[in-house]
């Protein structure tokens, strides 16, 4: 799939912008705090419908404006699929095909991406919440079942540290709620499990061939899934539900106690093991910028596998991030099958065929134009 058209209305620092890209490489230069990343987070948002930099949707919206308007014509396999999301102060309403969407769930998956950008380097030296969140919106991509779940999951999580805050101030003292709660919480955290032990063993698949290429054979990257709970990718949603279930029965004073819930998806981390080490512990910048790009490009091929299409990759000021070798097998692996784009402040030092090659536009205070050739 490519991207063959993006118009932007309201957004950031962009008033109104129509741009056609390219369907290989196309790539942005421009000095920092132009609008590169602007418009590389534009199309993030129009696949995603949230932003990789900011949780709050306002940062979106033009200063002084009441809106963001984001529209695409991307290519797929069978046709053109316009999309629209619109971001407003009262909420998104997302469209496919000119179709309102009901649910953001619904919308989500029409266009992949695959975002790779500085901070992805913090994929393995983060924080968990850095890893929960890759989790989540990676599989969200693939999965409109798994985004349904976890946006419940998460009302659900909120009701119960609700109710156990109540009942920690002695607002409240009947724990019948607390139960009904707890069985909802559960049956939502299993499946959740469950979904995810399944994703990463496929991840796992793709990131151990790909981290070997690069590491020219000397390294072994291993996923390990870390829940919170004891449970195994063998075990059944049954199963997984009966272990949530003693686990909250055996802290649920602890739980009162704190107003908070102890176990659960939203505690779960990953590992990432080379040659049987914790990266994020014992390995050396290197090995860790080795394993970003290992997974990063192992989500390339996952998601080709599990839609039959590409995604979208882009790039966002990570070449500079990367040695030349690491720069070269990142270009080599893309060339002529995934639609790319890529920001910079110079292409300079980088001589690699598929820059050459590229589409090119420059950006300069939030006025972005195609070169002559390019």
């Amino acid at each position: 799939m490519h991207i063959e058209q993006l118009t932007l209305t309201h957004y950031r620092n962009y008033d109104g912008l129509t741009l056609k890209f390219d369907n290989n490489v196309n790539v942005i230069l421009g000095e920092n705090a132009q609008g590169k990343t602007n418009v590389m987070e534009s199309i993030y948002v129009l696949a995603m419908a949230k932003s990789h930099r900011t949780s709050n949707d306002k940062d979106l919206i033009q200063w002084n404006e009441e809106y963001a308007k984001i529209e695409g014509r991307v290519m797929k396999q069978h046709g053109a699929l316009p999309l629209e999301l619109v971001i407003s102060k009262k909420g998104k309403k997302a469209k496919v095909n000119h179709l309102e969407q009901s649910k953001l769930s619904r919308y989500v998956g029409h266009m992949n991406v695959v975002m790779f950008a500085p901070e992805d380097l913090h994929l393995v030296k983060g924080s968990p919440q850095v890893r929960r969140r890759f989790i989540d919106m990676e599989i969200g991509q693939v999965s409109a079942v798994y985004l349904h779940d976890s946006s419940l999951y998460q009302k659900i999580l909120l009701q119960r540290n609700h109710y156990l805050k109540q009942l920690q101030a002695r607002k409240q003292t009947d724990q019948t709620m607390l139960d009904v709660l707890t069985d909802q919480f559960v049956e939502m955290a299993a499946k959740i499990v469950v979904r995810r032990f399944q994703y990463l063993k496929l991840l796992q698949e793709w990131a151990e061939p790909i981290h070997k290429g690069i590491s020219r054979g000397l390294e072994t990257l291993e996923v390990v899934y870390k829940p919170s709970v004891q449970v195994t990718a063998e075990q059944r949603q049954q199963e997984v539900e009966e272990v949530f279930r003693e686990k909250l029965a055996s802290v649920r004073q602890r739980e009162i106690e704190r107003g908070v819930t102890l176990a659960g998806p939203h505690r779960d981390d990953l590992q990432f093991l080379v040659n049987g080490h914790d990266v994020q512990t014992f390995g050396s910048q290197g090995q860790q910028r080795t394993t970003a790009l290992s997974i990063k490009l192992a989500e390339i091929e996952l998601i080709h596998a599990e839609i039959g299409e590409y995604p979208i990759l882009l790039l966002d000021d990570v070449l500079s991030e990367l040695d030349d070798y690491r720069q070269s097998h990142l270009l080599n692996t893309i060339q002529g099958k995934v639609q790319t784009f890529v920001t910079t402040t110079s292409v300079e030092g980088i001589d690699h065929q598929t820059l050459n090659e590229a589409t090119t536009f420059v950006v300069e205070d939030g006025v972005m134009k195609k070169t002559e050739g390019g």
